[in-house]
């Protein structure tokens, strides 16, 4: 291995080593408690060594929510497997309902807090998300095509299905629920409800 080619695999180690720890702060201690320092400290390095690496904490941040899409990305591979493509959408439903609450600390940096979003330029695609929205878009696209649902535009419907499903999701994660007075412990049923419902309207 050459002195170029062993730079770049340190660089990458050391990129890996600072994402990791970021993560595992991130989800213990949440957005606030995540800063350059802290994570220096837990690495044992000093502020300026990672300073090298990341320009700020929001660009940390947007890393941390690339492995957050590709976590969910690995569960829609695994979840996603019927050969109907309506009941692959079902599958996907229910699969991004289960990701929400198995990983909600994630879930908040990948769709709801704003922080990494700063690291894209306004004139830049959302790279992070493609995966996630592309498996949804062809998913929906391909629905249309056997005329299995109700939407004529595969974007508008990808929208409207993402948005539905967000909305109850980040309702809940930011307790907004209380507003309808319902239980907590009735909550979960009232969104898997609400998906089923959904998903019979949109079915032809």
């Amino acid at each position: 291995m050459g002195i170029t080619e062993r730079k770049e695999r340190e660089k990458a180690d050391m990129r890996r080593r600072i994402v990791d720890a970021a993560i595992g702060m991130f989800v213990k201690d949440g957005y606030e408690k995540v800063s350059i320092r802290n994570i220096a400290d837990k690495i044992e390095y000093s502020p300026a060594t990672l300073y090298l690496y990341y320009k700020d904490k929001d660009e940390l941040l947007y890393d941390v929510q690339r492995e957050g899409f590709a976590t969910l990305s690995t569960e829609f591979a695994t979840k996603i497997t019927h050969k109907d493509p309506f009941k692959r959408l079902e599958q996907l439903a229910w699969a991004y309902i289960e990701f929400s609450r198995e990983h909600p600390e994630l879930y908040d940096l990948m769709f709801i807090i704003k922080a990494p979003m700063n690291a894209v330029n306004k004139d830049e695609d959302w790279k992070n998300g493609d995966p996630a929205y592309d498996a949804l878009h062809n998913l929906i696209k391909e629905c249309i095509d056997k005329k299995l649902i109700r939407f004529k535009d595969p974007t508008v419907g990808a929208l409207s299905f993402w948005a539905f499903a967000h909305g109850f999701v980040s309702l809940d994660l930011r307790c907004r629920f209380k507003v309808a007075d319902i239980a907590e412990d009735e909550m979960q049923k009232v969104v898997d409800t609400a998906i089923r419902e959904y998903l019979r309207i949109i079915k032809v």
